[in-house]
């Protein structure tokens, strides 16, 4: 263990201690910041000037937002508007300028109430996230051709998740105090870059990594609010309150659960109650329209399907779907429990939304953005979240061009069906091996980066340094220490069990 203090400890001393510096500690890191000049001194004024790390990372941020911007600029000036395979060769595809007139905002038709013309008869996304479509809308300007309207919607859309970024770095930078710049992970994401503005995804992913940084500072009503709703723009922020039921169980910590759950309930039913009641047909269409999806790109299901004679149906796949999440859930529930020191929540946070992915019977190359922010404060090592990166971007262009290939007629310009599986291959195995990664830090509690630092668990806000009063197998037994031949350090003390400690 080299030394690494004790969970207890940890939460004492946290602030006596001077910020991680990345470049230190990463010899990725290190080599990247030649870039720039080095990495930084010892004796470096980091907080003298206006050029904070959470400014600095923000303007990064938005940098990049903008570079994803220009990567779609061939679609912008006419490939969403002329040609069927074109937005797929120039990988410049975003959903939001064909649903500003496929689902009636150019009509001023109300999302949810007002039945739209063709085959989906009501918007299909989350309340939460309706409601920001419809603003944008209003912030679109109704004269000209449609396509001017088209491109003015994208771009109200853009400025707007624009912000969303920008409150994701900052979150993430002010979740572990001592490690800011580890918020540069999420601001140089490439992949994020590119899917920023396919869809609508970061507003769901801002309002959850605000939700963690209100758990770091222990603060679970507002942590239950926000996720609440950030469920009611988008279905998988739900899950991390498994992750953190299990964590509390562990640390007797049952009333911040409990106040944390009953926030999100009471803010997803607020967004979500009116609309319920006055336009239920309406607000149903997504859960019924996921429910009836059937497979669909990016998922190893689809592999599956497109190399068999007589595919699964779409039910049987829900229900394997279901059961294979299950026993994901119950994995991560058991690892919460006889891991020798308790989990961080950012790391059964990632596990799980992680398991959902990679069972999921469709992966949207935009849902990257959900797993950015956890992986930064999960894993934050700058080798392990470019591998994963340098997939999904594989993934991003092999998407693009297999569609560019299947709708480019008998040309068959892009990547062909057996191409695409190994680019879903590639997405499989990079999330997968950054879930290795975290259940090995789980394990091996010195190879985790944040706490080899000597913090615990800066993002577990109330757990962070507590005692545990309920662990499973041998983090159960006595207290003991272990010692390395090979360290100079102290020895250190884990699975500390109070009065009520179960055992298996």
């Amino acid at each position: 263990m080299c030394g690494m203090p004790s969970a207890e400890s940890t939460q004492a001393s946290v602030h006596e201690r001077e910020p991680v510096r990345p470049t230190k500690e990463d010899e990725v890191a290190a080599a990247g910041s030649e870039l720039i000049g080095g990495p930084l001194g010892r004796r470096a004024l980091l907080g003298s000037s206006w050029w904070t790390p959470v400014r600095v990372i923000a303007l990064v941020a938005i940098g990049m937002f903008a570079l994803g911007l220009v990567q779609k600029a061939p679609c912008y000036n006419g490939a969403w508007f002329f040609g069927a395979s074109s937005q797929y060769t120039h990988a410049c595809y975003s959903d939001i300028p064909h649903l500003y007139q496929g689902r009636g905002f150019a009509d001023g038709l109300v999302p949810y109430f007002d039945r739209l013309p063709g085959d989906m008869q009501y918007l299909e996304y989350p309340v939460l996230t309706g409601v920001f479509m419809e603003v944008a809308s209003w912030l679109t300007p109704g004269s000209g051709t449609i396509q001017d309207q088209e491109q003015w919607y994208w771009m109200v859309n853009a400025g707007m998740l624009m912000v969303c970024a920008a409150v994701i770095v900052v979150c993430v930078t002010r979740t572990h105090a001592r490690r800011p710049w580890d918020g540069l992970l999420v601001a140089l994401a490439p992949a994020a870059a590119l899917t920023a503005t396919i869809n609508w995804d970061l507003l769901a992913v801002a309002l959850t990594a605000a939700a963690m940084l209100m758990w770091s500072r222990g603060r679970s009503l507002a942590f239950g609010v926000l996720l609440g709703l950030a469920t009611a723009a988008k279905l998988y922020p739900f899950l991390l309150l498994g992750p953190l039921m299990v964590l509390c169980w562990r640390a007797g910590r049952w009333r911040e659960f409990g106040t944390a759950l009953g926030g999100a309930i009471v803010a997803w039913v607020v967004v979500n109650g009116p609309v319920m009641l006055f336009a239920f047909e309406g607000w149903s269409k997504f859960y019924t329209f996921s429910q009836e999806r059937g497979v669909d790109f990016g998922s190893f299901w689809l592999i599956m399907a497109q190399n068999s004679d007589d595919p699964l149906s779409t039910d049987t796949v829900n229900t394997l779907a279901t059961l294979l999440m299950l026993v994901c859930c119950a994995a991560v529930a058991a690892l919460a429990l006889i891991a020798p020191r308790r989990p961080r929540f950012a790391q059964l946070a990632f596990l799980i939304v992680a398991a959902f992915i990679l069972t999921n019977k469709v992966y949207s190359p935009q849902y990257v953005l959900w797993l950015v922010p956890l992986a930064a404060l999960a894993r934050p090592k700058w080798r392990d979240f470019l591998i994963w990166q340098a997939c999904e971007v594989a993934y991003f262009l092999g998407i693009w061009l297999y569609l560019a290939y299947t709708t480019s007629g008998e040309a068959h310009k892009g990547l062909p069906t057996d191409g695409y599986h190994w680019a879903i291959g590639l997405h499989l195995l990079g999330t997968l091996y950054l879930c290795v990664m975290v259940v090995r830090d789980i394990f091996m509690p010195d190879r985790d980066p944040v706490r080899r630092s000597g913090d615990d668990d800066p993002s577990g806000g109330v757990l962070d340094g507590a005692e545990d009063v309920f662990v499973l197998g041998p983090a159960a037994r006595p207290r003991r220490q272990v010692a390395d031949a090979r360290c100079d350090g102290p020895p250190v003390e884990w699975g500390k069990p109070g009065p009520t400690g179960g055992s298996l």
